[in-house]
């Protein structure tokens, strides 16, 4: 038991003898059906990380998998844009149902609940937090065999909500090369092992750019840090995107489904396998 303890786990991020892990999952939906979910995590803002769920999800769905993506960043959502979603949830006597991409991607976020998807969502943690757990207790997702929750930047309520309250099965961590930056995804890679979810793999973000002349890759961020950390904790380096304009037009035109070049492809084979 940690000093100072208060009796409450669902405030506190230790990992101690107290704790039963297990009451504190919270059900999904009564009609609800998830095999499996991955947690998509960064330790910082502005590394890829809803990027890199999409690509996930695009991939998983485009194997035959059905597939959702839980967009719990309340206060910076992206996930609807990037699928070009602009439809309102709505809701049945049972509760609230996803909207559903044109490939059939199931999403929920807090951008298909506002009349306005500019409208900024100024609430305090706890409210935040409790948005994210009624994503998962409220809403019907039909039949997923997959769910990808994009998680908030950093270490703080949400991400101990969700790994608290939600059976995680896996998390990817999202990282770019800066030195700066491996510091923060040690944090990441730390909040996982205390809260005994696997760490499935790292994929680096905007890694490099490719020359269109020549094919020399450019490391504009400098030398990566990433190998030496994914070592040292025994996590393998999954995937070094570069930065492509390409992809940035087909999420900015809500057409993420459709890119070709998904160089997460290979990598979402892999976590199809560990996860069944």
């Amino acid at each position: 038991m940690a000093e100072n303890c208060s009796h409450d786990c669902s405030s506190c991020g230790e990992n101690c003898s107290s704790r039963d892990k297990k009451s504190l999952i919270k059900k999904p939906h009564e009609f609800s059906d998830i095999k499996k979910v991955i947690a998509v995590v960064s330790g910082k803002g502005g590394v890829g990380k809803s990027m890199t769920c999409s690509l996930l999800a695009a991939a998983a769905q485009e194997k035959g998998l059905v597939t959702a993506i839980m967009d719990a960043d309340i206060t910076g959502p992206s996930i609807p844009r990037m699928f070009g979603v602009k439809e309102r949830a709505m809701g049945s006597d049972n509760g609230i149902l996803p909207v559903v991409t044109e490939s059939g991607v199931q999403i929920m976020s807090m951008n298909v609940l506002l009349e306005n998807e500019a409208e900024p969502v100024v609430w305090r943690g706890s409210l935040i937090s409790g948005t994210v757990l009624q994503f998962w207790t409220d809403v019907i997702w039909t039949g997923v065999d997959i769910m990808f929750i994009d998680m908030p930047p950093g270490t703080g309520d949400v991400p101990l909500t969700v790994f608290q309250s939600i059976p995680i099965d896996g998390v990817v961590i999202v990282t770019t090369p800066q030195d700066l930056v491996g510091m923060i995804v040690q944090k990441a890679v730390n909040m996982a092992h205390m809260m005994n979810v696997p760490i499935l793999g790292i994929v680096e973000n905007m890694s490099y750019i490719e020359c269109p002349d020549c094919g020399r890759r450019i490391s504009v961020f400098g030398e990566s840090s990433v190998d030496a950390i994914a070592l040292e904790n025994g996590i393998p380096v999954v995937a070094k995107l570069p930065v492509d304009g390409e992809l940035t037009k087909a999420a900015d035109a809500g057409k993420i489904e459709k890119f070709e070049n998904n160089y997460l492809s290979e990598f979402a084979d892999k976590i199809l396998n560990k996860v069944k």
